[in-house]
């Protein structure tokens, strides 16, 4: 399963936050970081204020901070939340896609039970078992 820049690029945001979860970072430092456009990680890190995993604050010295312990942020819940417009195989689409195979597919299935046990392999760890050692000055 290919995930999405978008998801990755919150991934390692949430990351460089759970090295100091109460402390707020600005998107354009975290950026910089990640070396990404401020402007497509803003909308990210929107995104997951908007999801509950961060607390924003406005002003100079605003920014992000995570919403909750690191060790309460389970990573499967994070894709899957990032992920949520994604679809895998256009049979999983809303509206069913369009495959000529219907009904006698059964490939629709067995993408179903592998992307449940992804997730479920995701969640067994933490955003705490995935934080980074903060960097030595």
């Amino acid at each position: 399963m290919t995930l999405t820049n978008y998801t990755d690029y919150g991934l390692r945001a949430l990351m460089l936050l759970a090295i100091d979860p109460e402390q707020v970072q600005s998107a354009a430092m975290l950026a910089i970081r990640l070396d990404v456009s401020r402007h497509h990680l803003a909308k990210i890190l929107m995104d997951l204020v908007a999801g509950g995993y961060l607390l924003s604050s406005r002003g100079p010295a605003g920014g992000v901070r995570l919403a909750k312990p690191p060790g309460e942020i389970r990573i499967g819940d994070v894709v899957c939340y990032l992920e949520r417009d994604q679809v895998m195989v256009e049979c999983f689409r809303g509206d069913g896609g369009h495959c000529n195979l219907q009904p006698a597919c059964r490939l629709r299935h067995t993408l179903s039970r592998a992307k449940t046990a992804f997730l479920e392999a995701l969640n067994e760890k933490s955003l705490a078992d995935m934080s980074l050692v903060p960097a030595k000055p």
